[in-house]
């Protein structure tokens, strides 16, 4: 047996992932069990990062651009008065 060592507010959070795997699965999960589904059981969809990649159809981009840049100045000035 090994000895990981764990953050307390870690090891809170993997017990809690335990309890809602267990709820799932109907069965008791070890922590190794839970660690090993958290590391090998990812659903990758390459899809969405095409598509969060692809640049963006519209008009007036660069304009919108500054005008969001321009209001974040002006809440900077009024919230630090710059």
């Amino acid at each position: 047996m090994v000895v990981i060592r764990v953050s307390e507010s870690t090891k809170k959070e993997l017990i809690r992932f335990i309890a809602r795997l267990e709820a799932k699965l109907g069965r008791r999960v070890s922590m190794d069990e839970a660690i090993r589904f958290l590391l090998f059981s990812r659903v990758k969809r390459p899809e969405l990062l095409e598509i969060a990649c692809s640049p963006i159809n519209g008009e007036n981009l660069v304009e919108e651009l500054y005008e969001e840049r321009r209001k974040d100045e002006e809440r900077v000035k009024r919230k630090y008065g710059l």
